[in-house]
């Protein structure tokens, strides 16, 4: 190509009209828009359901350690929506903290509900873990506050280090915190963002919500981890099923010594101890004798005989706190 006049030499010309010649007519056009970004995950959900999984019960036991009481903790399945959409859910104030993921891409956010953080520093202090009042939207948080704030975010950080660590090894940096969501600005309002939300509670009449937004060009460089993630999960499960079968199979064979109890005679020691070979002992026969292992009845059943062998016919399965559901 000739760059100074912006036209195409002969030989380019040519070369064009050669591969006009052998263009396959059956072929179809597919249009790419180069400004559109890709939101397809690429990945399952469920892998950033599980890693919520493992958050949930790490954030539990560091949370009682803390306050010294067990929270209760439940988690939302894993929402992808547009960021915009996002803030237009939440109203201030709130705890708004962006905070870079190392080594992933962008920012993300960890939004705490001001009713968790009342609620923890009620409990932090002997309380009962009582939320506090709606506030002003343009309430700042006192120092205390904000020391409950930071003792929450160190906590919060540890559990997701530990429950990323089976994907990747995350650190974590805060850049910033608001108290009004729309200055926390990580994505433009139409990108897509990965949302986790927990619900969290203190108290049996107070909860409050922490939620983790993570932009989707974060997690695109490691989608393929993500993914394999998920596959390994499945292979494990087939080995547990494997490994279950295989466990059924040799307790199966297990030997059990069954007694059958016929009946039970209480008595005091003196009369025992008067008690001479011959003597006979009265009682009421039961309807059915119990057939026992190791001191545990499992069935009822009718004693008899079958030609000179003394036998018993199970009539009834005896149903305990932890036996299975059988007829």
């Amino acid at each position: 190509m000739n760059y100074t006049s912006g036209k195409l030499s002969d030989e380019e010309l040519l070369a064009l009209q050669e591969s006009s010649a052998y263009q396959d007519e059956s072929a179809q056009v597919v249009l790419h828009d180069l400004a559109t970004e890709d939101t397809s995950l690429g990945f399952n959900e469920s892998a950033i359901d599980m890693i919520n999984e493992r958050f949930t019960r790490q954030l539990r036991v560091g949370l009682m350690d803390v306050l010294r009481t067990t929270p209760k903790i439940s988690i939302e399945r894993v929402k992808i929506e547009k960021y915009g959409t996002f803030l237009s859910t939440l109203q201030a104030p709130l705890s708004v903290n962006t905070v870079k993921f190392e080594p992933l891409r962008g920012y993300s956010l960890i939004v705490i509900d001001p009713v968790v953080i009342f609620s923890s520093l009620d409990n932090f202090f002997g309380g009962n873990g009582k939320g506090n009042t709606p506030l002003h939207p343009g309430r700042m948080f006192t120092p205390t506050e904000n020391s409950i704030i930071r003792i929450m975010l160190n906590i919060i950080f540890g559990s997701l280090k530990e429950a990323w660590s089976p994907i990747i090894s995350l650190d974590f940096i805060e850049t910033a915190s608001e108290i009004n969501p729309q200055f926390a600005q990580i994505a433009d309002d139409n990108d897509p963002v990965i949302i986790s939300r927990l619900v969290l509670a203190l108290d049996a009449n107070t909860e409050g919500t922490i939620s983790i937004v993570t932009p989707f060009i974060s997690l695109k460089p490691i989608r393929d981890l993500l993914r394999s993630r998920i596959q390994t999960s499945e292979d494990n499960d087939e080995k547990a099923n494997q490994w279950r079968d295989e466990m059924r199979d040799a307790c199966g064979h297990s030997k059990l010594d069954l007694v059958v109890n016929l009946a039970k005679i209480s008595s005091t020691l003196k009369e025992l101890q008067r008690m001479n070979v011959g003597d006979i002992l009265y009682f009421s026969k039961p309807e059915y004798a119990s057939v026992e292992i190791s001191n545990t009845k499992v069935f009822t059943a009718e004693v008899g005989s079958i030609g000179n062998n003394v036998a018993v016919q199970i009539k009834k399965f005896v149903r305990t706190p932890t036996s299975n559901q059988r007829d």
